[in-house]
């Protein structure tokens, strides 16, 4: 078993003057952190995902600015992988599962943003790529979100995805439950 940290879009445009502001955005990057600092301390691989849209009519994100950088919560190490992508899910069209294949990783300890659209995306498609997840969920962020003309709050996104994630697809923990429990799963 070889575990490695998935950061997914911990940018700058998620936070407070950003282009896409999410709410909890700064604690969850703090726990992130907490992860981060907890990988680097057991030189175990970190995998940060950077999104940069492509896409035409995008607003955040977009290539060159400084809302497309990574957050100085998580800032990379020289020798820690970035990835690119330009969808949802970390997998499409990039190199994350050759590299994760040819480390030798099974386990992936996964945080980051939007819970409800990246975090979802990427989670789902590891699980059926065959590897073991375990989603920080006190790290991870969203935002309102809106259907059949209400409005469902932040909190309530994130729950439900959470929820729904932790039924199949992935071990949900918070960081202060993955950085004191000796396994690293319940």
């Amino acid at each position: 078993m070889q575990k490695a940290l998935l950061i997914i879009d911990i940018q700058n445009d998620y936070f407070e003057k950003g282009a896409m502001t999410l709410v909890g955005s700064d604690q969850a990057s703090i726990n992130a952190g907490l992860i981060l600092k907890k990988f680097r301390a057991d030189h175990l691989p970190v995998i940060h995902i950077q999104h940069i849209a492509l896409n035409p009519g995008a607003t955040f994100f977009l290539p060159g600015t400084s809302g497309a950088e990574i957050h100085q919560q998580v800032n990379p190490e020289v020798q820690e992988k970035v990835i690119v992508k330009h969808y949802p899910n970390s997998f499409r069209e990039t190199g994350l599962y050759d590299y994760l294949i040819t480390n030798g990783i099974t386990d992936l300890v996964i945080c980051g943003m939007m819970t409800h659209m990246c975090v979802d995306a990427t989670v789902r498609a590891a699980k059926d790529l065959g590897f073991n997840c375990i989603l920080i969920g006190d790290a991870c962020a969203t935002k309102d979100q809106e259907i059949f003309g209400k409005k469902v709050k932040a909190q309530d996104v994130q729950n439900s995805f959470l929820a729904s994630l932790d039924y199949f697809y992935a071990s949900v923990m918070t960081a202060d439950q993955f950085i004191h429990s000796d396994d690293h799963s319940r």
